[in-house]
């Protein structure tokens, strides 16, 4: 049986911007653009009372919470903070795998310490985040990667939840399938739609049904509704896309102003790809419009790409596409996918993918 132990920061930006400044303390702090067309890219405890959140425009933020302060990211300093956090990670364990700046999974079932209890080892670790770094962590402690991330979320902030084998099956079970890591609002509304609103209803629905329905992820939801993961913590897990989006001070109408913008978003992604020596295969353009509608569309060709202009132009195809349009364009983005390493021949000069 593993001891695995997920660790999650408490509002991680916000709380480094309250660390740092102590104007900043009790107040309604929300990380991000306060401009007309910001977006909230973290929010403090004390913001979230207010119905703010993290990817809510600036504008509603403000409306919710009049006195919210805005402060600009300064994510050198987030990654130099996460840096301390997984110096401490690694004092127990090599295997840990991060999620982002703010959090990771741990697998504590050998520790270097050789404590016996995991739940022991989770409050230690938050302990000394706190001594290190002044700032709070809270843990869910299971024995598996799913059950250890809800656990996490049970008695935040500053707290840790423990969800024992034998507490699993049943704890999915009372679970609306809504709250599960990994079911987006467009599932959840199908599996409502199909009569399954809690764990207890995925769990009775047969194997072959939620193949039939919800694809390769059937398969996935069968088993997390019986408490059962088996995927390991890795230490190692592999960078899935590289990408860049940019939300703009006024909307695009026009086709050749979008075309501008992505000539940059690719430059960006690609010097992301040459600096983690790394191409790939698939482009994915994001288009968000006006009043938050959003599009996405994919392309994948046969090799990697080898330049900006690569990416550029298969996105421009895409984005072409989609014109003429009805509404304004707010934000465009693009990913890069379907990684592998890049060859030393990917900066030559060669005859363009198109």
């Amino acid at each position: 049986m593993r001891k695995i132990i997920h660790v999650d920061m408490d509002a991680f930006y916000a709380s480094v911007e309250q660390r740092d400044n102590p104007d900043l303390r009790g107040k309604p702090v929300a990380v991000g653009g306060s401009a007309a067309r910001g977006v909230v890219a973290a929010a403090s405890y004390e913001a979230r009372a207010f119905g703010v959140r993290s990817a809510l425009p600036s504008v509603t933020a403000k409306r919710r919470c009049p006195d919210l302060v805005f402060v600009k990211p300064r994510f050198d300093v987030y990654r130099s903070v996460s840096a301390q956090i997984h110096q401490i990670f690694a004092e127990h364990t090599d295997l840990i795998e991060p999620l982002s700046l703010d959090e990771a999974y741990l697998d504590v079932t050998e520790n270097k310490q050789g404590i016996a209890f995991a739940t022991e080892i989770a409050t230690i670790i938050r302990a000394r985040i706190k001594e290190v770094t002044g700032l709070n962590a809270s843990a869910g402690i299971s024995y598996c990667k799913f059950l250890a991330k809800m656990a996490s979320d049970l008695n935040k902030p500053n707290g840790q939840a423990v969800i024992t084998p034998k507490m699993g099956p049943a704890f999915v079970a009372d679970l609306a399938v809504k709250k599960f890591h990994g079911v987006g609002p467009a599932t959840a509304e199908k599996m409502q739609r199909l009569g399954i609103v809690t764990g207890a209803d995925l769990r009775q629905k047969p194997l072959a049904f939620l193949r039939d329905n919800f694809g390769k992820s059937g398969g996935w939801y069968y088993r997390i509704s019986r408490g059962i993961d088996e995927r390991p913590v890795q230490p190692d897990r592999p960078r899935k896309s590289i990408g860049a989006e940019d939300t703009f001070a006024a909307d695009i109408f026009e086709l050749e102003a979008a075309r501008a913008e992505l000539i940059s978003l690719a430059e960006k992604v690609w010097r992301h790809a040459e600096n983690k020596q790394i191409s790939g295969r698939t482009v994915t353009l994001k288009v968000k419009y006006a009043d938050f509608q959003q599009i996405t569309r994919s392309r994948t060709v046969g090799q990697n790409m080898r330049s900006a202009s690569d990416i550029a132009g298969i996105a421009n195809v895409m984005l072409t596409e989609v014109f003429p349009i009805q509404k304004g364009i707010r934000l465009l983005g693009i990913t890069l996918s379907s990684l592998g390493e890049s060859s030393d021949g990917i900066r030559e000069p060669q005859m363009s993918l198109l």
